[in-house]
């Protein structure tokens, strides 16, 4: 198959994940990144500067818009390297250097401001920062992601085992507004953390402080931090003891049911992040997983904040 073919077949939105006309603005948006990165290895490599103009010496065997599209056909489907490099005509080790230069540009690239697409947020302080100037409440859940596990006799082992699917896992952290709509994610702690410890040592809770005006609505797993900012942060109510009278219980659900019908879009949208096969179960090195993820909440971002 030529690299014509290859790109024409690939391109397809079943194996991008974009629709054409994103995946050309989105080549478009990354050129400049990409041409900048590429100049800055080349004269780290050279140790110098140009000694001949641009553009000049032999070409590549994989041009840029091929790079982002076996890119995005990684993070989509999470097809092996070699597979790829068959449909291209070229050799693993290229289609392997293509992904190591554009994840990281997709992982930069930040996430997408509902309303204000030439925005992006890409910290946790500029969401509070959005949330307080735009009155949004903000939705906040952890997630889990199957990782390799690390290998035997290696310190930090049991770091990535998860208390709750006894499994080993990296945890992300995963921001909404009321809609669902991805605003961040990111604190990437090993699945053993507790998602609650998570965001603490993300520096939430200063956040909270400088921002009293933004709301935001938990699980269970956050309620120390419902306590710490009542407020704020609402987690679902207590259980009432055993031998509570019907009416108390009823009210006790009802106010659950609400509690929780509010929050599920986070659920929502950490089930988007998801339809990504690489992020069903992780299967590549653990030092990529954070880009990875970036990468994909920012593409499916770029969606979600057009609904």
């Amino acid at each position: 198959m030529t690299q014509y073919l290859g790109r024409t077949t690939l391109s397809h939105p079943v194996f991008t994940g974009l629709q054409y006309r994103r995946l050309g603005a989105l080549v478009g948006e990354l050129a400049h990144a990409w041409m900048a990165s590429e100049e800055g290895r080349l004269h780290n490599r050279r140790g110098r500067g140009r000694l001949r103009a641009a553009g000049v010496g032999p070409n590549h065997q994989l041009v840029f818009t091929d790079r982002i599209i076996v890119t995005l056909v990684v993070l989509r489907l999470q097809l092996p390297h070699a597979a790829l490099a068959v449909l291209y005509g070229v050799d693993r080790s290229t289609i392997t250097r293509a992904v190591h230069e554009i994840r990281p540009l997709l992982a930069a690239r930040g996430f997408a401001v509902p309303g204000h697409l030439d925005l992006r947020l890409r910290t946790l302080e500029d969401v509070f920062a959005y949330a307080a100037a735009e009155g949004v409440e903000l939705r906040l859940d952890g997630t889990e992601v199957r990782v390799r596990r690390p290998g035997a006799n290696r310190p930090g082992r049991r770091a990535f085992v998860s208390g709750k699917m006894r499994q080993n896992t990296k945890k992300a952290t995963v921001v909404t507004d009321e809609r669902g709509r991805t605003l961040w994610a990111g604190a990437f702690r090993p699945g053993r953390m507790h998602d609650q410890t998570v965001v603490k040592t993300e520096g939430i809770c200063d956040l909270f402080e400088r921002y009293p005006e933004v709301k935001a609505q938990v699980d269970a797993g956050y309620r120390g931090l419902a306590k710490q900012f009542p407020d704020q942060v609402q987690a679902p109510p207590l259980k009432p003891k055993k031998d509570a009278p019907p009416e108390t219980l009823a009210a006790w659900d009802a106010t659950r049911h609400q509690q929780s019908s509010e929050r599920i879009c986070v659920e929502h949208a950490n089930a988007e992040h998801k339809q990504w096969r690489t992020l069903q179960r992780y299967l590549g090195r653990r030092e990529y997983f954070d880009e990875s993820y970036s990468a994909v909440a920012g593409l499916v971002s770029d969606r979600a904040a057009k609904r």
